[in-house]
């Protein structure tokens, strides 16, 4: 799963920075080899410092981290592999 074309919708390329785009690739790339094909990433202004919480149901997973990045994102992102692709789209996108 994962280990194939990956696309961003229009929504992610003009509101996620890049840095945060590949960030969260990254994590996708280091998840246990069982994965959920729906992965959700919650992106938070916390006083200042953005937040990212990445988690799934099937297995249930999650995990927080706090990066250092000039601008500060809220939103919610989906990465969803279909086996031929991979697509990250904003939550309101789906």
């Amino acid at each position: 799963m994962f280990n194939n074309q990956r696309y961003l919708t229009r929504g992610v390329q003009t509101e996620i920075p890049i840095p945060l785009q590949l960030f969260m690739w990254g994590c996708i790339d280091r998840l246990p080899e069982e994965r959920d094909y729906f992965q959700v990433f919650k992106l938070e202004n916390l006083n200042g410092i953005q937040k990212i919480t990445h988690f799934s149901e099937q297995p249930e997973y999650r995990k927080e981290y706090i990066i250092p990045i000039d601008t500060l994102i809220t939103s919610k992102v989906y990465i969803i592999d279909s086996d031929t692709y991979s697509t990250m789209l904003l939550a309101e996108e789906y």
